[in-house]
């Protein structure tokens, strides 16, 4: 038995600040060495990877935007995150992020469609009511919610307006939860 009734075709989306890496509140991750994975996080997607066909990072990051960070910066963090991941013995399929400031509304901004669009044309087999998103901010669940997935909420300091399939505080708890 696992949560949600999942197989081998699934997808999980993740969320990257406060669900896999310690959320730099008020600020950005602008390089690797700022990139510190929450405990026990590589081992979880480790797990995750090998329960789901894909798994995603959807992130938005509008320090590019805000031209405090590259994109080539956000690539090396992105490679230093899948490359802890695979160590552990898993695998993050791709990572999508919008570099758009949050005043411009586009499209590819949680809790807009585009990252997951983006997927879904990327990996054609992707369906979004077999698709599970994790995150930690309303405009996490929403982005899940919008488009017809289960929704899983990380428990952090930020308020909830909209509510997940189920609370918990961490990844690691989730995989407690999913052998349920």
């Amino acid at each position: 038995m696992n949560l949600f009734g999942t197989d081998g075709s699934w997808t999980l989306f993740l969320d990257r600040d406060g669900v896999i890496n310690v959320r730099k509140m008020g600020g950005y991750i602008l390089n690797p060495s700022e990139f510190l994975f929450l405990p026990n996080v590589p081992e979880a997607i480790a797990h995750f990877s090998k329960i789901f066909k894909y798994v995603f990072v959807v992130t938005n990051q509008q320090g590019i935007g805000k031209k405090l960070m590259s994109e080539s910066n956000l690539l090396e963090i992105h490679a230093y995150m899948g490359e802890a991941v695979e160590k552990a013995g898993g695998k993050i399929t791709a990572s999508y992020y919008a570099p758009e400031l949050k005043q411009d509304e586009s499209p590819l901004r949680k809790p807009g469609p585009g990252m997951a669009l983006q997927a879904k044309a990327d990996y054609p087999d992707v369906d979004f009511s077999r698709a599970v998103m994790v995150g930690d901010t309303d405009s996490d669940i929403l982005f899940g919610k919008n488009l017809g997935m289960k929704t899983v909420r990380i428990r952090t300091e930020e308020p909830i307006g909209i509510e997940a399939d189920y609370t918990v505080s961490n990844l690691y708890e989730l995989i407690e939860l999913w052998k349920k």
